[in-house]
């Protein structure tokens, strides 16, 4: 099985390795980063006052164990219908998280967050958090 972790997971193990180093291992050559995540791992580092640090843990750390997946044509389709179904039923997602749940879906992956009930509503989408097992 393969996982793409959402931004929580990779800030989490940027800030502890330890707490998350078994799955990475445990899944290696198996995980992927979107390249939404990644936006958001950067602007996190950007806004602290000395971002190079951060920036380095993420260049030569994180993204050593992880594939970017790119936000492309088929991702925005997928992003399109789940929107338009989830306006249509009263249900309202972040864009950059339906962005990653479309990426997801488009790739068939299994989504890894700890912001399970940001997902929850999203049809067809399988979530595991790994910071609550």
């Amino acid at each position: 099985m393969s996982f793409l972790l959402d931004t929580d997971i990779c800030s989490a193990h940027l800030k502890r390795p330890s707490g998350l180093s078994h799955r990475f291992v445990q899944h290696g050559g198996g995980l992927f980063i979107s390249a939404v995540a990644l936006a958001e791992l950067y602007t996190w580092a950007y806004r602290r006052r000395n971002p190079a640090k951060l920036l380095s843990l993420i260049e030569n750390d994180l993204l050593a164990d992880l594939a970017i997946l790119d936000f492309d044509r088929s991702c925005a389709l997928r992003f399109a219908q789940l929107q338009s179904e989830l306006l249509k039923q009263g249900s309202v997602v972040n864009a950059m998280d339906l962005m990653i749940a479309a990426i997801a879906l488009v790739h068939d992956l299994t989504l890894v967050t700890h912001n399970t009930r940001h997902f929850e509503v999203i049809p067809g989408l399988r979530i595991v958090d790994w910071l609550s097992d």
